[in-house]
């Protein structure tokens, strides 16, 4: 935590721990509250913030500290940052109402804090120990956030992907559920005991 405090804010790695708080209290506050409105608000809000953080990492921060951290790491941080794409872009297609729409930024919720642990726990431990100007880093880092707030973020393979099947976000089993044909009547008369005794002679 100390360590934290000494950094200065253009630090790159102040950067990315700033913005992993402020998702982290979204995700806290939507929790708490009870209005669907004001869920909705949060989920616009955190969705905004995580594709302008996953951009930046992925454009900037990532490719700096690649080959120090280790393969293996980076390449988990990066099927990470495809997961919780993939509910970034489902939650942009979706519509209030969705009985689903909630539980999917829950589920989201636990994907990023999953990798927001390990980013701060593992990888950006190995990164401050590179030779590498984290504050210059850190000035290209913030003025890409200006230009993606501003412009807005581009769209990514996980758009795509989710756009060409039709914005069909159903789980297996809530399209089985829609699937399910209703039940059919089946006849309950039973045959009486002089009427099967008669088939049974003939």
């Amino acid at each position: 935590m100390l360590e934290r405090l000494l950094l200065s804010k253009s630090h790159a790695i102040a950067i990315l721990m700033k913005d992993h708080d402020k998702v982290k209290e979204l995700f806290d506050q939507f929790e708490k509250t009870t209005s669907s409105s004001e869920k909705e608000k949060i989920i616009e809000q955190a969705v905004t913030e995580l594709k302008i953080h996953a951009s930046i990492e992925e454009e900037l921060f990532y490719p700096a500290v690649r080959s120090h951290v280790g393969k293996d790491l980076m390449n988990e941080a990066d099927e990470e940052h495809h997961v919780a794409r993939v509910l970034v872009a489902e939650l942009d297609r979706g519509k209030r109402g969705d009985d689903h729409r909630h539980a999917k930024f829950t589920v989201l919720a636990e994907s990023v804090r999953h990798h927001i642990k390990e980013e701060e726990g593992e990888m950006l431990p190995k990164a401050k120990d590179l030779e590498v100007d984290f504050e210059a880093l850190g000035e290209r880092m913030l003025a890409r956030k200006d230009f993606l707030k501003t412009e807005g973020v581009p769209p990514d393979a996980e758009h795509a992907m989710v756009a060409a099947a039709g914005g069909n976000a159903d789980t297996p089993a809530r399209a089985a559920r829609r699937r399910r044909p209703s039940a059919k009547k089946t006849s309950t008369r039973r045959r009486s005991p002089k009427r099967r005794a008669r088939s049974a002679r003939a």
